[in-house]
């Protein structure tokens, strides 16, 4: 049963350096009949399987970049959303938001057609270094927004960050972070930058034109960031993830709580019925294959007993809450200890991992080093 629904728009007026999503430049591309072939899939989707979407509980619009539409096509778009998804149950309906395309008129067709959180993609205070990654906002257009959006009604917005950048000292990523926690906002995310195949900075890196801060000034960065938010109140909930109480990203905790949820549009990946599936990339091919009325899967994948542990474990270990005795007892029917006998205790004596009776869950030690703790869950090394 789908607790979440993610909505893939991938239309972007500027391609940031480090982005490898599925996106496209928005002029010259089909974007009305693109929002007409979502409304159809999401329309063929939930009459296949109707009790899936029986209680969806949060919404997520992604990209590329919603806000590339015009105030218009968000119109017509949340139309079709609320038409074809059942939205009696929805709690948080997110929308992803560049500073500097959020207009008056957008974010009152976002308001008005039931969206309240927003995420804008800020990622540094600094202006040489947005430019250096390619995006095109300035301080100034973040500050408006966030009151335009204030004035419009929101009160859940979150913006996100970013360190390990091409030439970041950790001085401008203290003035990053003193200048995202004056805006006083309920929810931040920062995430490390990651050199993806396909990006202009994979391109950059290819060539040694990427000056990259070293491994341990990227790890000093992440600790001056779960020290910063913790010393202004703002609890560290996930690995990148920091809220105050209350405003933690119910549809996030849905990925991170390994349960199932709807994934629509070109390239969009969901997990339904025991399925992980994604959908066509090409927006064209998209296009075609939903208005021909057949779904646009490109790959389905019945996920394994195996893979399912794995998971768990995998997704649960971002949570500052980690993995419950209790969550994992219901979902498989076996204790932690009966999978994990031997792994769970070697990490703990590593100082990786913490045990007690609600569960298990990364040290701060731990939390440096995610991706070689969760590795070791993996069953078949076991």
């Amino acid at each position: 049963m789908a607790r979440g629904v993610y909505i893939h728009i991938p239309f972007c007026h500027q391609i940031c350096n480090y982005c490898d999503f599925n996106k496209v430049f928005f002029k010259n591309q089909p974007v009305d009949e693109y929002i007409e072939a979502l409304g159809r899939e999401m329309e063929l989707t939930v009459q296949q399987m109707p009790e899936a979407f029986a209680n969806v509980e949060t919404i997520f619009l992604g990209g590329g970049t919603p806000t590339a539409l015009s105030a218009v096509q968000i119109e017509k778009l949340l139309a079709l959303i609320a038409k074809h998804i059942p939205l009696s149950n929805v709690k948080e309906f997110s929308s992803e938001a560049n500073p500097d395309e959020l207009t008056v008129e957008k974010l009152q067709a976002l308001f008005n057609g039931g969206v309240n959180r927003l995420s804008m993609g800020v990622q540094s205070f600094d202006q040489d270094l947005l430019k250096k990654i390619g995006r095109t906002h300035s301080n100034e257009h973040v500050y408006k927004t966030i009151q335009n959006a204030k004035d419009v009604g929101f009160t859940n917005i979150s913006i996100d960050l970013m360190y390990g950048l091409p030439g970041q000292t950790m001085e401008q990523w203290q003035h990053t972070l003193e200048k995202a926690l004056a805006l006083k906002l309920p929810h931040y995310s920062a995430y490390s930058l990651i050199v993806e195949p396909k990006t202009i900075f994979y391109i950059q890196y290819a060539k040694g034109k990427l000056n990259l801060p070293t491994e341990d000034l990227e790890a000093d960065m992440y600790g001056v960031l779960i020290d910063t938010m913790v010393a202004h109140g703002v609890h560290q909930y996930e690995i990148s993830n920091f809220a105050h109480e209350g405003f933690e990203s119910t549809h996030n905790k849905i990925y991170w709580d390994n349960d199932e949820y709807a994934g629509f549009g070109a390239g969009a990946h969901g997990y339904l019925q025991g399925v992980r599936y994604s959908n066509v990339a090409p927006i064209k091919k998209y296009i075609e294959l939903v208005m021909e009325g057949n779904r646009p899967l490109l790959h389905e994948h019945s996920v394994t007993k195996a893979e399912k542990l794995e998971e768990q474990m995998f997704l649960g270990l971002r949570k500052a809450v980690g993995v419950t005795h209790g969550e994992f007892e219901q979902k498989f029917g076996q204790s932690m200890a009966s999978v994990y006998g031997e792994t769970i205790p070697k990490l703990q004596r590593e100082g990786l991992l913490e045990t007690d009776a609600q569960g298990v869950r990364l040290t701060r030690k731990g939390r440096f080093v995610g991706n070689e703790v969760f590795q070791r869950f993996l069953i078949e090394d076991e």
